[in-house]
Order: C-alpha cells, then structure tokens, then sequence
C-alpha cells in the first residue's frame, strides 16, 4: 500500500484509479498500464513516507541516477520509468514537474552499441601479417586483414566500417574468388555495375573506389595502378538546406532543455554532430569564450566561438552535471571513455572532471567492449529526433535536421561579412572550394543579380 497515503484501502485504489485513468488521456497503451503503475509504485516506496508534493527536483533526479544504475534495465524500460514518474507527478499537480528535465533523462536510455564510434576506435587491432599470400583468401581473412591495417593507420570507425563493406560486396562479386589473383579489370567491373545496375549515387561509388584502392594497396600491397575509364555515376549539383535566422528561432523555441541547449549551441557554433556530442569539459574555456573541438574530421583541432547568450545557461547545466559526476563518484564509477593510450598513460585522468562529457547519458551502462560501467556521453539520436520533432512543430516545411544547423551557421556567418576563409577555419573544411558551397543565398559578387520582374 503506498505509503504516502492514508491506510484506508479504498483512497488507494482511487489513487491509481486516478493515474491510469491520466495515462489513458495521453494515449497510453492498456497493456502498457500496469508497467507504467509498477514504476510508479517503485518511486513511492523509496519516498520513505513524505508526500509527494514535498518533494523536489532532486528527490526525482536522484531516484532516477539510481534507478539508471541497474544495468539489467533495457533501455525502453528506463525511458518508462522516466515517464510513469512524471505522469505521478503530474496527477498531484506539483510544480516540481516544471523543474526536472525529462527530456534529458529520456534521451540517456539510449546507450551506446559495440560498434559506437565513440567506443569502437578503443578496439585492439587484430595482429595479422599484412603480407599478401599469408593467408586463405577467405572473406573473413580479408576483413580481418583490412580491419587490422585500418586501425593501425588510426582511421575512424566510420571509414572502417565502409571500406569493410565495400570490400565484403566485391568478395561477393567475384563469387568467392582469391581477390590476390584479381586486380584493376575486375575492381572496373565492379565500379561499373554498380553504376549501370546498381545506379548507385556518384559519392557511393567513389567511396567503393577508395575502399579498393586502399584494400589492393595497403592491406594486399598490390596496387591498381591506373584503371583507365569506365562508367561514372553522375554526380548531382545539391545545394545545403538552410534556414532563414527567423526559422532558426522558430526551431530553437520549440526545443527546451539539454535539447534545448544543445541545438542552440549546434547552430551558434557550426560543430558537426559527432563533435559535438563528445565535447568534453575541459574543451570549453569560458574565459576566451571560446570551444575547442578535438579530433574533428580528420582528426583535426580546430577552435569555434563560444555563443555569450549561452553561457548561463551552459553554465548552469554544467552543474547538474558535476552533481551527477559526484554521485558516480560516491558509487565507485565516475569513469569516462578515453582512447587506449590516454588511459594508460594518465590512469586516473578518465574519472577527473574535466575529461567528462558535457551531455553526458543520463544512466550508466557497461562498456560494451570492455564491460566498464561508465557514463557515456547522450547517443545522438536523442538530438536528431529532437530537431525533427521541433521542425515539424515549428511548421518549417524544409527538410531540417542537425546538419542543416551547421549549414545555417555557415551561410549566416557568411551574410554577417565574415570572408569565406574564415568561415572555412570554422567549419574545419581542408579545401575552400567545399565552403563555396555556401554562397548560394548570397547577394554578393556574380549572385547579386535582380530579378527583371523587379525592376518592371
């Protein structure tokens, strides 16, 4: 019997007559009720007796980072748990409702999979001998190899990951043949299939290109050579989706939170996704107002403006999170993900404040690798679903993603009369010619053209 309330049985049942009653009024499922009743009852068994309209913001948060530590909870069930205490509340009509981040705490259900690119460059490179003929040109054997070679050349997971794909489909083309006894005439053949058949996009295919230059080149030690002509994708001239700074408020006002936060950031800094998400603290110097982001692409550094109308507000979240940091501390975790090196080196540096993530996951999980409870930094999906979610309340018709943050920040900066090279430093671009891009909503130079129905 909940304890919060009086011994007669009958307020009870009316209680969670109420709740259910609340959850089927914003749409949830009848099976789905006595789950979201069960988390709800957890919470007001560990409330000790107190009233639920004394409680606070971190009464909840703190049973939340508890309940997050029990690392048999699926992911869905967490993000329940997040929701039912918030219905609990709801029905209670506390303020406190207001005050926690919810949101927050349900993007961190999502942990990060094996094959994270956070996580997955930790990897030990399998120890093979890249020397050509050492073993069966079996399609294990060569993925192995190729895996090896990559990693040892410190390549990012995402390459690895689509050079591993590449190469497995041309063992498919060449049905299993010994790709050591192959060469240029049957890599043209593939290229050229995937172009005539596959219509395969003009990126695709050169990605399928560099996958077996390299493949032949550094893991076989058979270089191609010159492949001569053959069939082209044709390359689309596409144009970045960016939005107008009116749309970008728009956007921006129907985030609120970490998303909040984070998206505003995404656009007041031009970082790609992926960057962004694993900042760590230390990167954010608040003196110089200014972020350093690390091992970009191309395992570039590179420094963006710190947006001043953040600040507060990035400050004020960094608190939450140093009081989450210390609470994994009292637990015994407290540890980040760093590279392989950087953890032997400075064995203590992973559960020190300033290597921890900026969004960090609202829970802990295990290392998927390595089996280390830690606390991973917010999967970014969480955000990506957040702008859509956003975009489609905001009414903008425009296919607007996080990417398209970053293209705004480009083309904003650029209409604000900062020169391209600059924005090219920004955007950690290695050739101007990808900044050129975007100039196209620019009425500069060749584009400051009127239109002849203007000037009628």
């Amino acid at each position: 019997m909940p304890s919060f309330l009086s011994n007669n049985s009958a307020a009870v049942a009316r209680f969670w007559l109420n709740y259910r009653n609340l959850l089927q009024k914003y749409g949830i499922k009848e099976s789905m009720l006595k789950w979201y009743v069960r988390h709800a009852e957890a919470y007001v068994s560990a409330s000790a007796g107190r009233k639920l309209a004394t409680h606070t913001a971190r009464d909840i948060e703190a049973w939340l980072g508890e309940h997050g530590r029990i690392g048999r909870m699926p992911a869905w069930q967490f993000a329940q748990a997040v929701d039912a205490v918030r219905y609990l509340f709801m029905l209670v009509h506390s303020p406190v409702v207001d005050t926690v981040d919810w949101k927050f705490w349900c993007a961190g259900a999502t942990t990060l999979p094996s094959g994270h690119p956070t996580i997955a460059r930790s990897a030990t490179p399998p120890f093979v001998s890249v020397a050509s003929g050492k073993e069966p040109a079996t399609a294990p054997a060569m993925t192995t190899r190729l895996i090896a070679v990559i990693r040892q050349r410190n390549y990012s997971i995402r390459t690895e990951e689509a050079y591993r794909g590449w190469l497995e489909r041309f063992l498919r083309f060449i049905k299993g043949a010994d790709p050591c006894t192959m060469g240029a005439p049957e890599v043209k053949a593939f290229l050229q299939a995937l172009a005539v058949e596959g219509r395969v996009a003009a990126s695709t295919q050169n990605q399928a290109l560099n996958a077996l230059v390299f493949f032949y080149d550094k893991v076989l030690e058979q270089p191609l050579g010159d492949l001569g002509s053959f069939a082209r994708a044709k390359r689309p001239h596409r144009l970045p989706v960016v939005l107008s700074r009116n749309e970008v408020v728009r956007l921006l006002d129907c985030l609120e939170g970490v998303h909040g936060t984070m998206a505003a950031l995404l656009y007041g800094t031009g970082m790609r996704l992926m960057e962004y998400v694993r900042l760590r603290v230390k990167d954010i110097d608040f003196g110089y107002g200014q972020i350093m982001v690390r091992d970009g692409k191309g395992q570039k550094n590179r420094v963006v403006p710190l947006p001043t109308r953040l600040v507060e507000s990035l400050r004020e979240h960094l608190e939450k999170v140093r009081m989450l940091h210390r609470e994994d501390l009292a637990h015994g975790a407290g540890a980040v993900f760093l590279p392989d090196a950087l953890e032997r080196k400075y064995p203590n540096a992973a559960r020190e404040w300033g290597w921890q993530y900026v969004f960090p996951s609202s829970r802990l999980s295990a290392d998927p690798r390595s089996g280390t409870v830690r606390r991973h930094h917010l999967h970014e999906s969480s955000l990506q679903k957040a702008v859509g979610s956003a975009a489609r309340a905001a009414g903008l018709d425009k296919q607007v993603s996080c990417h398209a943050l970053r293209h705004s920040f480009a083309t904003h900066v650029l209409e604000s009369g900062y020169d391209i090279r600059t924005v090219q430093e920004l955007l950690g671009h290695a050739d101007v010619a990808t900044t050129m891009i975007y100039t196209h909503v620019l009425n500069k130079g060749g584009l400051a053209v009127v239109s002849p129905l203007d000037r009628v």
